[in-house]
């Protein structure tokens, strides 16, 4: 890379982020979002894997649940893969956030007080 491009991987701006979609939006009118973050590349890249990871581990679940039903295992172990990664992606999102969009994250009863910290 050359030192512009450096440049441009490295600069913070904003985007919008909608967890329920699973998307990171340059545009805000392109689509619902529900918080803003300030990242670089590379940390938009971080966050964007860690959307394709939940997104293959929801697709893993309905597969289970379709093909067995009534299986061994609980619905507290299924879901605690993914819930793993939502809190893993809502720590990225509170780090990188906008004031409100901490703010948001801190009043949504996810992490104990100063977890975020």
């Amino acid at each position: 890379m050359t030192n512009n491009q450096d440049e441009a991987f490295y600069a913070r701006k904003p985007y919008y982020v909608s967890v329920q979609a699973g998307s990171i939006l340059e545009d805000p009118t392109a689509a619902a979002y529900e918080l803003v973050i300030e990242v670089n590349e590379e940390e938009r890249n971080q966050l964007g894997e860690l959307f394709d990871e939940l997104s293959s581990m929801d697709e893993a679940e309905m597969i289970h649940f379709a093909q067995s039903p009534f299986g061994s295992a609980s619905d507290e172990q299924i879901n605690r893969g993914v819930d793993g990664l939502l809190v893993d992606i809502y720590k990225l999102l509170y780090k990188w956030g906008t004031p409100e969009t901490k703010s948001h994250i801190a009043t949504m009863g996810l992490f104990s007080e100063g977890s975020l910290q």
